[in-house]
């Protein structure tokens, strides 16, 4: 069977995001050009415009288009902007971001993972403007600051340091919380600190380390 990526990136975007409230001109451009299918393993690759998470191996998934068309839109990267990114994962999200923005620096915990996404993005001539270090973002050390954070696994509290690394003005993405029940929320840092703005309520899979403590009962 010979699927039309072309018509199935349209019908992603028409009927699953649009749909659901993403309405930004940059990203639906962004969500309707970027091949998904080269960012999942050929055995999903019949799935990659599906309303689904995909496996990508060492517990990691990639996020429903939904979810990457809310992130997209809270975050609006502009094209003179730098972006962080923590979770690589598949390398999608981070192609979306580089095409939107000036330059991404993009963290992924797993190196074989980070190897792949590097791959990926080099297959289809994307990601020139990307740099991918394989690292843990809880222990990594810069003194640069970016104007968006995208943090693509969620975490139980988030970790003060992410806050560190935002410009003023700078936005974060980050789902919180403790699942089933989260919140992804906007983090603008402003003169007076940081200002909260709550997006929606999703469920996603925990960033390494930053899983809640396990709570015991007796």
């Amino acid at each position: 069977m010979t699927i039309n990526y072309t018509q199935a990136r349209e019908n992603m975007v028409e009927q699953q995001v649009r749909p659901w409230d993403v309405l930004d001109a940059r990203v639906l451009e962004t969500l309707a050009t970027l091949p998904r299918e080269a960012f999942v393993a050929e055995s999903h690759r019949a799935l990659a415009y599906a309303d689904l998470e995909l496996p990508l191996g060492h517990g990691q998934s990639m996020a429903k288009p939904v979810i990457e068309g809310r992130t997209l839109q809270a975050l609006k990267p502009q094209a003179d902007e730098d972006v962080l990114e923590i979770g690589t994962g598949s390398g999608y999200l981070t192609a979306c971001l580089a095409h939107l923005a000036r330059e991404v620096v993009s963290l992924e915990i797993h190196p074989g993972l980070a190897d792949a996404a590097r791959a990926r993005l080099d297959a289809a001539g994307l990601g020139s403007n990307v740099r991918i270090d394989a690292v843990d973002a809880l222990s990594w050390e810069t003194d640069r600051r970016f104007d968006v954070i995208c943090v693509t696994g969620a975490v139980a509290t988030l970790p003060p340091r992410f806050l560190q690394w935002l410009r003023p003005g700078g936005r974060l993405f980050v789902v919180q919380g403790v699942s089933p029940v989260m919140e992804a929320v906007l983090h603008v840092a402003d003169v007076n600190g940081t200002r909260i703005e709550s997006l929606f309520e999703t469920d996603l899979p925990y960033l390494v380390g930053a899983a809640p403590a396990p709570q015991f009962v007796f």
